[in-house]
């Protein structure tokens, strides 16, 4: 998939958050949006999955040449961010079962292979409310990045992992999303070391 933002501006009341960013995000490419807490680079990384509308501006998709109705864009990218809620009160399994009846688990995986991969077999029965925030974040992660879609958004995707998280995290970007097209938000290298290309938010001001 090609997604196109064009003159896009972002305004809360008084405040510019960024004004007239012209970029572009080509299949099987990787791209980092850094910045400072605050520079916009959640914002920007919401708009570009359909989750936030733009004050002014439009983002485009496309995917072979033809535009993807926007009402057909949320098949098409898989999201993960802290902030992201999970149903505390199902369980590991519930929670993969439920989300993998909207997105298709990528094709070679099931969801107890998914469960496997996470390092979290012995919870796999257990409510998500007794999770650890570590552990939360895990699972948002294999649901994002084990969802079969062309296009992976990522907001800050180490948040609250340690460093075995960390390096779970770093494999599993590294084998299970080549042909995508990747962008993360983040201002810590450990979170986006893999991505080719890298974009300033203070560059877009």
């Amino acid at each position: 998939m090609k997604i196109s933002v064009e003159a896009v501006s972002k305004r809360f009341i008084h405040h510019t958050i960024f004004r007239n960013v012209n970029l572009q995000f080509n299949t099987q490419e990787s791209y980092a949006l850094l910045g400072a807490n605050g520079s916009g680079k959640s914002t920007l990384l919401r708009i570009i999955a359909g989750m936030q509308t733009p004050s002014k501006g439009k983002v485009f998709y496309a995917d072979a040449g033809k535009p993807v109705p926007q009402e057909q864009v949320f098949r098409q990218i898989s999201f993960c961010a802290p902030g992201m809620e999970l149903i505390e009160e199902m369980t590991l399994t519930e929670v993969l079962q439920f989300h993998f009846s909207f997105k298709s688990i990528l094709p070679g995986l099931s969801i107890a292979r998914v469960i496997e991969l996470t390092g979290l077999q012995s919870a796999a029965g257990k409510q998500i409310g007794d999770f650890s925030s570590g552990m939360k974040q895990r699972v948002k992660l294999a649901q994002a990045i084990f969802s079969h879609t062309p296009v992976l958004l990522l907001d800050e995707p180490c948040t609250n992992l340690d460093q075995q998280g960390v390096q779970q995290y770093t494999e599993w970007m590294t084998q299970y999303t080549r042909e995508r097209l990747v962008i993360v938000a983040s201002n810590e290298l450990r979170e986006y070391q893999f991505c080719r290309h890298k974009i300033h938010m203070t560059d877009l001001q």
